[in-house]
């Protein structure tokens, strides 16, 4: 997580040094950035995997794709919890690894219907239909993990007694 961190406030000084008001915009909206770039870089470490597996290696492709699938699918699991949704509770975690997995189960049967029928019923173009839908699934992932998988996020009040002057 260092690592992550590490260039994460990188790209957020230089962002908000060079455009200070779509910084402003993005900082006010933060979970929602956090999850599209942890979501970039667990579907780039599939593919990284997949390349590991099966063109370095040589493994089947069926075999390489399944481990590739469970090692991001981890990657996923761990920057969305921990850095996406700051949620450090080490007590749930098997419990939230099975929702987890549910919603990404669920969004792998919808992803198919939802494709199947815009592109069979409605003869959408396969590659846009696949954006719509991904898009669509991305809001609904979004919304599961929140509030359902790693909870709503608490916010500490703070009463006048422990402001510092």
């Amino acid at each position: 997580m260092p690592l992550i961190n590490n260039l994460y406030f990188r790209f957020r000084n230089f962002f908000s040094t060079r455009w200070p008001q779509t910084y402003g915009f993005c900082d006010r909206r933060k979970s929602i950035v956090k999850f599209i770039i942890a979501g970039c870089f667990s579907g780039g470490s599939d593919l990284v995997f997949l390349f590991i597996f099966h063109g370095l290696i040589g493994w089947k492709i069926v075999l390489s794709t399944s481990v590739a699938f469970i090692l991001s699918f981890m990657v996923s699991f761990t920057l969305q919890k921990f850095w996406t949704f700051r949620n450090f509770s080490q007590k749930k975690v098997i419990g939230q690894l099975v929702l987890y997995f549910m919603v990404a189960f669920v969004g792998l049967n919808l992803n198919g219907f939802l494709m199947h029928v815009l592109v069979t019923d409605y003869n959408i173009w396969y590659l846009l239909a696949q954006f719509v839908v991904n898009l669509f699934i991305g809001f609904l992932n979004f919304l599961a993990y929140r509030f359902i998988v790693f909870g709503a996020p608490k916010y500490e009040i703070i009463s006048e007694e422990k402001t510092i002057s």
